[in-house]
């Protein structure tokens, strides 16, 4: 099947951030339905994207699948463990230098093998995934050459695969995007940006200096836009 293949089922992964909500935007308009937001609570340190994925999930109209897999017990990160300082302060140069102290071991591995099972039981045509390779923190598993071997598992590791029905396409729509590109095209799909969350620390505001914030903020700046 090839990527982004027309209309029919998709499963969207929704983590409650400007990426996945843009994500889901583009799947929405590309018309698959139905669409299923499927998020995680991995034992992360703060629940407050959980409550971003389940209102955009409202909003654009899709089937909002929660599961509670706590990665966390396995898999120590400053996103697991809040004895793991979260890195503030950071440019971008430095972003990209290494893997930092926020990589989740495994976790888009998870996630995906999560997806398939699910797109694989419902008949669904696509994985959507917001994954980037550019403006993003040295994560290894939001690389190219990732994709295309999960994409190998998938034909592998099902059913549908291995008797020639077909497996769901895996589409990293931001792959290659800034994260100017993104807030571009989110606004012209009219992603609630109000309703994303993309801070590490969590609470009741951004902290502003961790990288997601600062790398979110760098992409409405550079896009024109006003920060959100």
């Amino acid at each position: 099947m090839k990527t982004g293949a027309g209309r029919g089922p998709a499963i969207v992964l929704l983590s409650g951030g400007m990426d996945s909500a843009t994500t889901l935007a583009i799947a929405r308009q590309r018309g698959h339905s139905p669409l299923y937001a499927l998020t995680i609570s991995y034992g992360q340190r703060h629940e407050r994207e959980i409550r971003s994925a389940r209102a955009l999930a409202r909003h654009f109209g899709a089937r909002s699948i929660i599961l509670d897999i706590p990665l966390g017990r396995i898999a120590p990160s400053a996103l697991t463990r809040k004895m793991i300082s979260v890195p503030h302060g950071r440019s971008t140069k430095e972003m990209a230098a290494g893997i930092p102290s926020t990589y989740v071991p495994a976790r888009n591995t998870v996630f995906l093998s999560l997806s398939l099972a699910l797109a694989e039981s419902v008949g669904a045509r696509a994985i959507y995934l917001g994954v980037n390779a550019i403006d993003y923190s040295g994560y290894p598993d939001c690389r190219p050459e990732y994709l295309r071997a999960f994409r190998r598992l998938a034909r592998l590791a099902t059913a549908s695969g291995v008797e020639g029905r077909g497996t769901p396409a895996i589409v990293a729509p931001l792959l290659h995007k800034t994260k100017a590109d993104i807030v571009r095209w989110g606004t012209r799909l009219k992603v609630p940006w109000e309703l994303t969350w993309s801070c590490y620390e969590g609470g009741d505001r951004p902290c502003g200096r961790c990288d997601s914030c600062i790398l979110r903020r760098k992409g409405f700046l550079e896009a024109g836009k006003e920060v959100k």
